[in-house]
């Protein structure tokens, strides 16, 4: 892997910290004044949240791209901007009414209207994502995506969508697995990957990001040091503490791609 973004609710570290970091869209829209970013970042649509939120996108896309031109412009180095991709999840499916194969096709039409409304696909921050559930929706909305035109291969970024909360179960490493096979050069971004997930398939992944640093500190007590809180769910020291523990997992002996990962 050679890019681990550290997710943060916190925009404001997008300032002092200096590593790679992922910030969602909901959390930079609406304000007033913007950090200067002095390293480089990757956006998060906040997809996840809305269609919880609303059962669909109520940020259209002439919103979103308008949005993500004053980041690129006032917060800096932003690298890559996730589209307004369509989880799949059985519990968002099921919100949505529609199926896995209608938030595929969504995914993809949402993704050529931003590079439509950016109007340039040479400076275009925004970056496929690949949806689905079962290892062959992933697959397919591969090709939906080359049925479109899209050849996945000139991105810097694919973003393998709807993972975060099912990979102690080993479907994801052979999505993974899968996904590589079909297409070998695909520069796969893993969304919310946990450690569990990093040491199994990470290194057949380009970059990932996580939030779980949070979701760990809340169980513990503070660092040594952290004064003035109960917990360090909100820390950069500590956030930057587990992000080391990340990028310090050692790759896996090489596995068999095309037989799978578990």
């Amino acid at each position: 892997m050679e890019t681990f973004y550290l997710g943060t609710h916190q925009p404001h570290w997008l300032a002092t910290a200096d590593v790679p970091l992922f910030v969602s869209h909901r959390r930079l829209a609406g304000r007033k004044t913007l950090p200067r970013a002095i390293e480089h970042w990757a956006l998060d649509s906040g997809g996840f949240s809305e269609l919880s939120l609303y059962d669909e996108w109520r940020t259209t896309p002439g919103e979103y791209v308008a949005a993500v031109r004053r980041y690129d412009e006032e917060i800096g180095e932003l690298g890559w901007a996730a589209p307004q991709d369509w989880m799949c999840e059985p519990f968002m499916t099921a919100k949505t009414g529609l199926s896995v194969l209608d938030h595929q096709r969504r995914t993809v039409e949402n993704f050529l209207e931003l590079q439509e409304l950016w109007g340039d696909d040479a400076t275009s921050p925004f970056m496929p994502v690949l949806q689905g559930w079962e290892r062959d929706d992933y697959l397919r909305c591969h090709d939906l995506y080359g049925e479109a035109g899209v050849d996945l291969t000139a991105f810097p970024v694919v973003g393998l969508g709807s993972v975060c909360r099912r990979q102690a179960t080993g479907a994801i490493g052979a999505v993974v697995a899968a996904l590589r096979q079909r297409d070998p050069d695909l520069p796969l971004h893993g969304f919310g990957v946990k450690l569990g997930g990093l040491r199994t398939y990470g290194h057949l992944l380009i970059s990932a990001d996580s939030m779980a640093w949070s979701f760990e500190a809340r169980r513990h007590d503070p660092l040594p040091g952290c004064t003035g809180h109960k917990n360090c769910a909100n820390c950069l020291a500590y956030a930057l503490t587990w992000r080391e523990r990340v990028v310090s997992i050692p790759e896996p002996p090489q596995l068999d791609l095309f037989g799978g990962v578990a």
